[in-house]
């Protein structure tokens, strides 16, 4: 094995192991619902066209969407993707408004052939992430005390749930591929929640929540492929994952903030994911220029959480995305970059005050960036989007995503 080999096997642990336990990459109060903010886990250059996944079928990037892809990959190739990404958050609420940053090691990928028309994939990456602290502040009156009373509630929330995977597609019958994911799911929520109050004779109190994960679930995944007249490449994809239990221990604590702090009283609930399922049009042209149209739905509202199923709400997505190439087969350099652009519409999975927020939307384009004298790629992404509403929260989000994909011959014998 070459030492660029070593160095790749090298680096994927070492960045697996630094995901498994850093988990924070957002300033969101909605991450305070449910299991916070779910990730659709879209590589950079699916994000810069909208986040479309389920047709798509690349020999040069790995499709984590659709397990079903991974037989594209070319027989001698193996590939590495790395992203990170930096989002960029403002709050607004009653005509204030507040500004957030975060920057984080977002996933991990690799992808290569088993044997002929199939192929292999790994990593490590979000399922959920958790990350706010807030507070707000009421005027209490009372009979007892002539003055009135300032009470402040602040909530604060960190962590989140990663999932390593290990996925095979097979291809049959010459058009159809099908593939299957595994997922671990590992990590934990943290949410507190303090009372505090400006009259000494009020006692402050706490309460928190810790939700830990150790579960598996499965997704499949379907991708038929039809090339016409050597230029016109069609692929129909889709996934489905039923829902599943979760392997998740509960663990409540409240006190008073002056006393000494109680240990946590380990209660068992009932958590599980949702059943979904999406489905994915892609269409090629001379791998030149291609456009996909993806929808995806998530059935919430069935899940529990809590032990209970009236708190979620399920979550559709529609996603629009297009890309293209100059000249592939160019000698100039701006001839083989990728110019991409796309947009998404979606619900929010969970309810406000038993009300459904307005659709989130977003907008996106990116670049891909070809490495001289290499099938490497760099990919740059940005996306501007919108959640919630003004009367609400509104949080206006512009996420910046940088990938890398490395993309090398390593199966194969060299002649004497």
């Amino acid at each position: 094995m070459s030492k660029i080999k070593q160095l790749l096997v090298l680096l994927f642990i070492v960045l697996a192991c630094n995901l498994s336990t850093a988990q924070n990459n957002t300033n969101s109060p909605y991450t305070l619902y449910g299991y916070g903010d779910i990730s659709d886990n879209y590589s950079g250059e699916q994000r810069a066209m909208g986040g479309v996944a389920i047709g798509s079928r690349s020999r040069t990037s790995i499709n984590t969407t659709n397990p079903a892809s991974y037989n594209a990959v070319d027989s001698m190739t193996f590939m590495f993707d790395m992203g990170v990404s930096m989002l960029g958050s403002r709050f607004s609420y009653n005509g204030t408004s507040t500004s957030k940053m975060n920057a984080n090691l977002e996933y991990i990928t690799m992808q290569f052939p088993l044997w002929k028309n199939t192929g292999f994939s790994m990593g490590v990456l979000p399922y959920s992430f958790t990350g706010y602290n807030f507070s707000t502040t009421e005027i209490l009156d009372t009979d007892v005390y002539p003055d009135t009373v300032t009470a402040t509630r602040s909530f604060t929330g960190q962590g989140g749930v990663s999932q390593a995977y290990m996925g095979f597609s097979i291809r049959l019958l010459k058009h159809l591929s099908l593939g299957v994911n595994t997922y671990y799911m590992f990590g934990n929520n943290l949410n507190n929640r303090y009372l505090t109050f400006d009259n000494t004779e009020f006692s402050s109190s706490y309460q928190s929540d810790s939700i830990k994960v150790n579960s598996f679930r499965f997704r499949y995944g379907l991708q038929y492929n039809q090339l016409f007249n050597k230029k016109h490449d069609f692929t129909l994809g889709a996934f489905y994952e039923m829902k599943t239990a979760l392997n998740a221990t509960y663990a409540q604590s409240t006190g008073s903030i002056i006393n000494s702090p109680t240990p946590f009283e380990n209660v068992y609930k009932e958590f599980e994911t949702p059943e979904s399922f999406g489905v994915g049009l892609n269409y090629n042209y001379n791998k030149q220029f291609s456009v996909g149209l993806d929808y995806s739905l998530q059935n919430w509202a069935d899940v529990k959480f809590m032990g209970v199923t009236d708190t979620l709400a399920n979550r559709s997505r529609l996603a629009l995305g297009t890309e293209f190439i100059p000249n592939p087969r160019g000698r100039k350099y701006f001839d083989r970059v990728t110019y991409r652009f796309g947009l998404n519409t979606s619900d929010s999975y969970y309810k406000i005050n038993g009300q459904l927020p307005p659709k989130n939307f977003g907008i996106t384009f990116g670049l891909g960036l070809p490495l001289r004298n290499s099938k490497s790629v760099l990919n740059a992404s940005f996306e501007y989007g919108k959640i919630g509403s003004s009367t609400l929260l509104r949080e206006d989000y512009l996420k910046f995503t940088l990938n890398a994909v490395i993309n090398e011959n390593w199966f194969f014998k060299r002649k004497l």
